[in-house]
Parts: structure tokens; sequence; C-alpha cells
């Protein structure tokens, strides 16, 4: 799992399938089914934390699944495409909307099961629709107003036993210079203030009600303390970062540091938003 996760951490996973298609997204889940074998769906990776003795159970990762097109003016794509290409599928069709997503390191899939967004865009604002597997290997279709879509959150969330396998969106007519100017912009302000250089799996923490996780944690004096490999980072105090040779069991040290002392120091109480698998 070190190759498949943007963190490069974690042992082996035992059993994974690597659809190209829907229909073999389907075919796999179908059998997990009928094998009682509850599935993991993996995207990008960019969002995982592994255990250091990796994971037993049955793996899916939807990269195979990246299919773009455009359908009566709606963009439709697969859940396996990088959030990165799927802007520039919306630029190259001159549409607006999806420039947020242009530096968000994760798959389509993912950005929408935690409505992903950045500077102030997010998935919920140009969702329009969602198909899906649902547990029983079945096809659905969900409007996005019924996948309840809120901070880090959605329906698929709270039913990790659903496999989105596509997601349409809205997006408006747009200058494809301006829309190319604002996904640069957007770049070079993400480079300017994350640690791009080193491999974490993004902000760590969600933002808690009222306040900054980064802001709490650099209160705190924890900016660029160390277990291990793994380092709170000097740039952006809301990312931890594998200096080289962390392990899940350094980054889960430095977690519970951070989490113990900003919550004795400040009274709040800090969520993990980076999820973990194998532990």
């Amino acid at each position: 799992m070190i190759r498949l996760t943007s963190f490069g951490i974690g042992g082996s996973a035992r059993l994974m399938a690597l659809p190209r298609s829907q229909a073999e997204a389907a075919a796999a889940v179908r059998t997990a089914v009928e094998l009682e074998v509850r599935p993991f769906y993996l995207g990008n990776g960019s969002n995982l934390l592994v255990a250091d003795r990796g994971y037993e159970g049955f793996s899916l990762k939807t990269g195979g699944m990246d299919r773009v097109r455009a359908v009566q003016g709606r963009l439709r794509a697969e859940s396996g495409i990088l959030l990165a290409r799927l802007a520039n599928a919306a630029l190259d069709r001159g549409l607006s909307g999806l420039e947020f997503a242009h530096g968000i390191p994760g798959s389509l899939g993912g950005a929408v099961t935690m409505n992903a967004g950045a500077y102030g865009g997010e998935m919920v604002q140009v969702l329009t629709a969602v198909t899906f597997l649902d547990g029983k290997g079945e096809t659905a279709t969900l409007p996005a107003q019924e996948c309840h879509l809120s901070y880090r959150h959605s329906d698929f969330t709270e039913h990790p036993e659903r496999l989105i396998l596509e997601a349409e969106f809205a997006l408006s007519r747009g200058d494809a210079g301006e829309i190319r100017a604002k996904m640069e912009d957007l770049s070079r302000r993400r480079k300017e203030k994350q640690p791009l250089e080193y491999p974490s799996a993004g902000s760590t923490f969600k933002r808690p009600e009222g306040y900054f996780a980064a802001a709490l944690i650099e209160q705190c004096g924890l900016k660029g303390r160390r277990v291990g490999g793994a380092q709170v980072s000097e740039k952006h105090a809301g990312f931890l970062i594998n200096r080289g040779g962390a392990t899940c069991a350094d980054v889960l040290a430095l977690v519970e540091e951070v989490r113990e002392t900003v919550l004795r120091e400040t009274g709040v109480e800090l969520e993990l938003e980076v999820r973990t698998l194998g532990l």
C-alpha cells in the first residue's frame, strides 16, 4: 500500500480488484456479496493511513474507471478519475465551476464522499447526481440533494458499502483563459502554503467549529514536532508529513500527541480527517 497512498505508508493488501469499467466493478462487488466479504473502496489513497501490517481484507481500487464525457450539457465522470484531470476536462470544454478541484490530489469518488473543497469551492456546489452500487451490487442513482453533502460528510460516509460509479455536474460556460488563470492561481497558492514536497494525506484534522486546526496546533508550539519519520509540517501545521521512512505507528503517535496537547492547552478536541485502514 506504500505505492497506492499519498502518505507512502502501509503494509500489503491481501486481496485487491482493479476494475477497468463499471461492469467489472459491479462483477467484483457482487462476487464479494456472494462470498459475504465486505470490500474497502480505494480511490487515489490521498486521504488514507494504512496499518504497517497491511490489510487482510478485500480492496477495490477504482483508478481504472476514469472516463469523462459531456451529456446534454452536463459533465459526467467515473469515480476513479483524478480531480486534476476532471478540472482539465472541464477547462477543455470551456466549463467553469471545478477550478477549485484542480489541486486536490484525490479521485472523484472520494471527493464526492467527503464533499471535498478548497478556496471557497466544494463538490456540493456543482454536483447534480451520483450513480453507485448499493450493498447488494445493484445500481442506483441519487440526485445531489438526496446525497446530503456537508462538511466532509455525505450519505456515502454513512454507507461505506456503497461504491460510487459516476457523478454528474452542472457547470457554467466560461472563458477558457480566465478558467486557466484561476486554476494556475490556486495552484500557486497551494504550493506557497502547503508542504507539497513531502508525502502526506492532506489536512490531518477536520476543522473544529469556530477554529482552524492548523492555528491551534501552531499556537501550542507543535510546528516541526517529530515522531520517527512523521512530522508536523513547519510550513503548514495542519499537515502531518512523512519526512522519510515514517511508519503508521509514527503517525498515530504524533496524532495522539497533537490531539492531547491541543485539548489540554485550548480545550478543543481535534477530530481526525484522514481515514485509516487495517487498524
